[in-house]
């Protein structure tokens, strides 16, 4: 739709400022910012106005780290571009970057042109790929430097998961040297996998079948010891490196060290390591397989040391890594067997709820917040700032926060297509009241507005933190 909309009175909060101004979009982008009450402002004429009176006025969230229609296990992740999407934008992430996977024995391509297939035409939001890589070899580095180049510009591997995803520590050094060269960003999940498969074997022999034995095998050591590992490689190659999902201290303290000798080392964590612990893994009836990912949720002592990382800088970014499956018929595949529970947790529509609830509880400052979940990520993946903040020419991707709305987090309420919530029965205060996506209305005063299709798949530059 062209045309214009003013959005009016509310608090402009980005990465780096906070202003009481109106915003002006026009064409689906932002056209203007002016302080509230200006004669400037006050002359905008406008199609559409928006009251953001006592509410801030956000940039949409990016989620750097989702997995929609993912196979694992023998199952699929239960949310679809369609639902994901839409679920996301009911909590104001308006960006998601999805992972495509390359098979064992296939290419690249093929892997793409199929999440391509799954995403396009669903997406109530924008979104992008990174690539998963399974299989190094000749042809797959080449097809990395193409990627690169058609806007594909970061590439997963996986310490973790022998036989699925696995790569050793050849096949990531190939894959780092290519990215040192293209210009890519490489994306580990660090776990000492060959260890982890042992221990979970022994663990199984021990008659030890029970979810929080999932959280007890994989250990804080062996995360620590593979970013470790990742980060010498990287080293050795010259290459950057980001480190998902971090939910150890230790593995913290690698991150640390490598940024202190001026490594482009990054790292992200997600909101179920800052606010869920083994206490949950360990929940009775089996309950506890809805809390089963990979890395495992961590004992409650190591939440303070991330949220000191967020803090510093040692972490920069904060995505849910979102893989749901449903607790009947997925997660019960692994009744009797820890080692079988598809690994996942829902989460794509509460993160910047969590986010938020975090500056309340004085974890985080505002700014940071939007640093941490809309501003650093687009940066970090090549979309800023079309993504990621309120300014003269970026996306008009924006959204109405009620700052003092009081909420309580629940499978009965939320929009993702799966049966429980992870966060069951949490209140928090602060909700989105209103979402547009590149200047569209898609969540309009609570109800949703938006239509499969409105998103577009975004091709992304190279990780603006580089020099």
């Amino acid at each position: 739709m062209s045309g214009r909309t003013v959005i009016r009175g509310g608090l402009v909060i980005t990465a780096s400022d906070e202003i009481h101004a109106d915003v002006l979009i026009e064409d689906g982008r932002v056209a203007a910012l002016a302080a509230s009450g200006t004669r400037v402002a006050e002359a905008w004429v406008a199609d559409r106005t928006i009251d953001a009176t006592g509410k801030y006025v956000i940039p949409g969230g990016v989620d750097a780290h989702t997995h929609m229609e993912l196979p694992f296990g023998g199952t699929s992740a239960s949310d679809t571009f369609e639902t994901g999407t839409r679920a996301a934008a009911w909590g104001g992430t308006t960006t998601i970057v999805d992972f495509a996977v390359q098979s064992v024995g296939h290419t690249l391509r093929e892997g793409l042109d199929a999440w391509h297939a799954k995403a396009d035409g669903n997406c109530a939001i924008d979104y992008g790929f990174h690539m998963i890589v399974s299989d190094v070899n000749q042809e797959t580095l080449k097809e990395m430097d193409l990627l690169v180049e058609e806007g594909v510009t970061s590439f997963k591997q996986f310490m973790a998961y022998p036989g699925v995803f696995y790569s050793d520590d050849g096949q990531i050094l190939r894959a780092m040297q290519r990215s040192a060269d293209n210009g890519g960003l490489i994306m580990m999940h660090a776990e000492n996998g060959i260890a982890i498969d042992v221990l979970v074997e022994q663990a199984l022999a021990r008659g030890e079948t029970d979810p929080r034995y999932h959280g007890e095998v994989r250990k804080a050591l062996l995360e620590a010891e593979a970013t470790h590992r990742a980060i010498k490689l990287a080293q050795v190659a010259g290459a950057p490196l980001y480190v998902v999902h971090v939910s150890a201290m230790e593995a913290v303290a690698e991150l640390a060290r490598a940024r202190d000798e001026g490594l482009n080392v990054f790292g992200e964590t997600c909101p179920q390591y800052l606010f869920l612990s083994t206490d949950n893994l360990a929940e009775p009836d089996f309950e506890g397989a809805k809390y089963v990912c990979s890395t495992p949720l961590r004992p409650r002592e190591h939440q303070a040391k991330l949220w000191q990382g967020l803090r510093t800088n040692d972490l920069q970014v904060v995505s849910t890594d979102h893989c749901p499956f449903c607790f009947v018929g997925q997660k019960e595949l692994g009744r009797g067997d820890f080692s079988k529970i598809p690994n996942g947790l829902p989460g794509v529509e509460n993160r910047m709820d969590l986010l938020h609830q975090a500056v309340v509880d004085g974890h985080i400052s505002r700014r940071r917040w939007i640093e941490i979940a809309c501003a650093t990520p687009a940066r970090m993946f090549g979309m800023y700032p079309k993504k990621g903040t309120i300014a003269p020419g970026a996306d008009a991707d924006i959204v109405i926060y009620d700052p003092h709305a009081e909420q309580v987090m629940s499978a009965e309420t939320h929009h993702m297509n799966v049966d429980y919530s992870a966060y069951e029965g949490k209140r928090t205060t602060g909700r989105v009241e209103t979402v547009l996506s590149r200047g569209e209305l898609v969540i309009t005063e609570r109800e949703y507005t938006g239509h499969a299709g409105h998103g577009v798949y975004t091709p992304r530059s190279t990780c603006q933190y580089l020099n």
